[in-house]
């Protein structure tokens, strides 16, 4: 369980180095295609803010995907070191992205979009547009992925068990 819980720590701190490098950096909007189409309407295309920011981003995102990468790594490691058949993988894996998800409500559209300040922060032009109003704008994605989400566990979890067992 320790395991899973540091793999889903990570996946979630991969998430936000994602968005961070990604807002706060790259600053292109094809990167935000989940963002509110009210905040896309109003931000701006942009060139880099200083120089370098563009690299600074792709790292930061860089480091998100090893994060991810990592995670996975790290659940199937420990797996096979304890013998875990499918039965046992499918759970963790489910923990972890079902981890991430809830991260993703509750911190990226609750927290960052409906009660902050850091999309402002970033895109002035939001102001006044991002707030409480706008929780729950992509509640299909998320339905969408909560059922997804357990046929790749599944999927992911009989590969696991079939090679690592």
């Amino acid at each position: 369980m320790k395991i899973t819980l540091i793999s889903t720590l990570m996946f979630m701190l991969g998430y936000f180095f994602m968005l961070y490098g990604a807002v706060g950096f790259i600053q292109d909007k094809r990167l935000f295609s989940s963002a509110p189409k009210e905040n896309l309407a109003v931000i701006p295309d942009r060139k880099e803010r200083f120089k370098g920011a563009h690299i600074i981003g792709w790292v930061i995102v860089a480091i998100a995907v090893l994060l991810f990468i990592g995670a996975f790594a790290l659940g199937i490691w420990d797996g096979a070191r304890n013998n875990f058949g499918s039965f046992q993988y499918f759970p963790r894996f489910l923990v972890m992205l079902y981890g991430m998800e809830i991260y993703d409500i509750l911190f990226f559209d609750w927290y960052l979009l409906c009660h902050s300040n850091f999309f402002p922060h970033f895109y002035p032009e939001t102001k006044g547009i991002v707030g409480p109003q706008m929780f729950g704008y992509n509640k299909k994605a998320h339905i969408v992925h909560f059922i997804v989400y357990i046929l790749a566990c599944a999927l992911l979890a009989l590969g696991c068990g079939v090679l690592f067992s």
